[in-house]
């Protein structure tokens, strides 16, 4: 399970050092790509099969949208020696990323925030919906 908040800066190349214990969850290559509420998506490569798995069981006139969301400005990451992944210009221009970012593990995926972005996110959330949320929630 991939949990945890870790702030990072970009480098001038577009690269972050992604942190360690989200590396280890991740496995040796994973996926980046857009996410929804303006972040990026990661996935494993166990979890991005099971996505793709899920999405070509749909009918075409329901999967088209989001094959082509999620899979055609996708990125195949691995991390070189030092823990650094490179994330594409295309990416960085979606999610907004220049410099400071947020990286959250999310359950099944990590998120990749603009700080501003995930701050302001954080700042909309109120106990009250949470607690509505966790509620419908059989424990």
């Amino acid at each position: 399970m991939l949990i945890g908040e870790f702030q990072h800066s970009l480098d001038t190349k577009g690269r972050v050092n992604f942190p360690s214990r989200l590396r280890e969850g991740l496995g040796v290559r994973f996926y980046i790509t857009k996410g929804l509420d303006g972040c990026l998506f990661v996935y494993s490569e166990d979890e991005w099969d099971a996505l793709a798995q899920r999405i070509r069981a749909l009918p075409v006139s329901k999967a088209r949208d989001l094959q082509r969301f999620f899979f055609g400005g996708a990125a195949e990451a691995q991390p070189d020696k030092q823990g650094r992944v490179l994330i594409p210009a295309n990416l960085r221009e979606y999610a907004g990323l220049d410099k400071d970012i947020v990286i959250v593990g999310a359950m099944v995926r990590a998120e990749i925030w603009d700080k501003q972005a995930w701050e302001a996110r954080l700042d909309g959330l109120s106990a009250d919906a949470i607690a509505e949320t966790i509620d419908s929630i059989e424990f």
